[in-house]
């Protein structure tokens, strides 16, 4: 099976790449390193894998066959869409519609990572792919959500007018390995706070919620439905539930931290609340995590720790 990852040095494009060589694919890495780091790709050798940086807003061309696609370039953090707004729209729709057309002429089958921010700031708890979500198309956010949003609606386009075989997976907050500490995402943020003893910044008043899920139960129904025969949205992520003032103060806890706990102004359009309702991912993919917070969490403060400090 030759398989094409684009976002391929990113945090979920790496480890999804060790998968598939695990699964006896031919892995075709491309990014163009914007926000993937080579490092991500160091530990690989093997000859079923290849690396090509390439932005793919521009042409893709690949030779000879190709039998999947894991569409999962993209700046995934708003630290780095606000950074990089412009070129995160050109990723959703110039390079979501560059990859759908190299499926169509190689007859292979894509699966686009969307994401629970298509949702926005839900009106709906928790969370089905039924919903149609409450975004500000204008707001900070908005060029990642609008972005995600468009790709959807271009995968499906192509699926109904081409009859290229799709497969989109709304994937909701994931942590693992690999996680830039400086990437603006919490679990990396507060654990690094946390172990260089300075203040835990909170957003808001702590209350809102998110939901997490680990890296490996993420590749596992990733891959699920890649090989799947289902073609609508299927939400992916850990439903329990739990506020960011809990995070922190747990963070805070298992690191031993004397780090303060300090509150600032809420982002706008910051969502209120982030469960992902997996109702279809457990009947269709016979898919849901297995792995709970508290063990994944002390696997990744040890490789924080190792890594950065």
């Amino acid at each position: 099976m030759k398989t094409l990852v684009t976002g391929g040095a990113g945090f979920l494009g790496s480890h999804l790449c060790d998968y598939l060589l695990k699964n006896d694919h031919y892995v075709i890495c491309m990014d163009n390193l914007v926000t993937g780091s080579s490092d991500n790709l160091r530990h690989i050798d093997s000859d079923k894998f290849i690396f090509i940086k390439h932005d793919i807003t521009k042409y893709i061309e690949i030779d000879g066959d190709l039998d999947y696609i894991f569409h999962f370039a993209s700046p995934a953090s708003p630290v780095d869409y606000l950074r990089y707004p412009i070129k995160t729209l050109k990723v959703g729709a110039l390079g979501t519609h560059n990859v759908l057309g190299l499926a169509k002429a190689k007859k292979a089958r894509i699966l686009l990572a969307s994401t629970s921010e298509v949702y926005g700031d839900p009106k709906v708890h928790p969370q089905n792919e039924d919903y149609w979500g409450n975004v500000n198309p204008v707001g900070p956010r908005g060029v990642y959500d609008e972005a995600k949003r468009f790709a959807e609606a271009m995968t499906m386009a192509y699926h109904k007018k081409h009859n290229i075989e799709t497969r989109i997976a709304r994937i909701f907050n994931t942590y693992g390995t690999r996680m830039r500490k400086d990437d603006g995402r919490v679990v990396p943020t507060f654990v690094n706070q946390a172990l260089k003893g300075e203040d835990i910044t909170v957003f808001g008043d702590g209350n809102q919620t998110r939901s997490f899920c680990h890296v490996s139960d993420m590749i596992e129904g990733i891959y699920r439905l890649m090989m799947s025969d289902y073609i609508l949205p299927i939400n992916l992520g850990n439903p329990d539930e739990m506020t960011i003032l809990e995070l922190a103060n747990y963070i805070k806890k298992i690191t031993n931290s004397k780090s303060k706990i300090v509150c600032h102004p809420l982002p706008e359009n910051d969502p209120k609340t982030r469960k992902p309702d997996i109702s279809r991912a457990k009947k269709i993919l016979e898919w849901e995590p297995k792995i709970g917070f508290e063990k994944g969490m002390e696997e990744f403060i040890e490789w924080f720790k190792r890594i950065f400090f």
